[in-house]
């Protein structure tokens, strides 16, 4: 009888729970219809972002993986939002050995972000990103070489996904 009853007991509170969130709004974030505060598709709000372009390698990186991540690899609409990112990289020696020699790397990528909104010209949300990669540096140049380059392009999709993440949930909200 005992065991009965709090059966009962807890799926009465899971079904109150339930009930009280489905009336708070909660909606996921990259659902395929999220919706915006005004309505939007937030799919459309995000492909409607202009990635202005970014010096450098790391860069281009960036700059393309926002741009795929946003419009899905389609034709993005008549943009309403422009996006500005400023970059900076810098490497951080780990694991010096008795020689002096440091073996590992950690190549840090941290980003500043702008987004304005083009009709009127104000900033209307700003950010940051930052990523770290580990590498080990090598005696053959060429693996320096790529794993450098392993560790930029692993620091670019991470600060990508970090503000494409941060911009839907600024979107989701406006």
């Amino acid at each position: 009888m005992w065991s009965r009853s709090r059966a009962f007991a807890v799926v009465a509170v899971a079904a109150i729970a339930g009930l009280g969130l489905a009336g708070c709004g909660f909606q996921p974030l990259y659902g395929s219809n999220t919706t915006t505060a005004s309505g939007a598709r937030l799919s459309e709000a995000m492909s409607a972002v202009d990635v202005q372009p970014i010096p450098g390698r790391v860069g281009q990186k960036v700059r393309n993986e926002l741009i795929f991540s946003n419009t899905g690899g389609g034709a993005a609409p008549t943009p309403r939002y422009q996006l500005k990112i400023a970059l900076k990289e810098r490497d951080i020696q780990q694991l010096v050995q008795v020689t002096g020699n440091a073996q590992g790397q950690v190549y840090q990528l941290q980003a500043t972000y702008r987004l304005t909104d083009i009709a009127t010209g104000k900033v209307i949300h700003e950010g940051k990103a930052v990523s770290r990669a580990p590498y080990t540096r090598f005696q053959e140049v060429f693996a320096n070489v790529r794993a450098r380059y392993n560790a930029e392009d692993r620091a670019a999709e991470t600060v990508s996904q970090s503000i494409k993440s941060q911009l839907a949930a600024y979107l989701a909200t406006t």
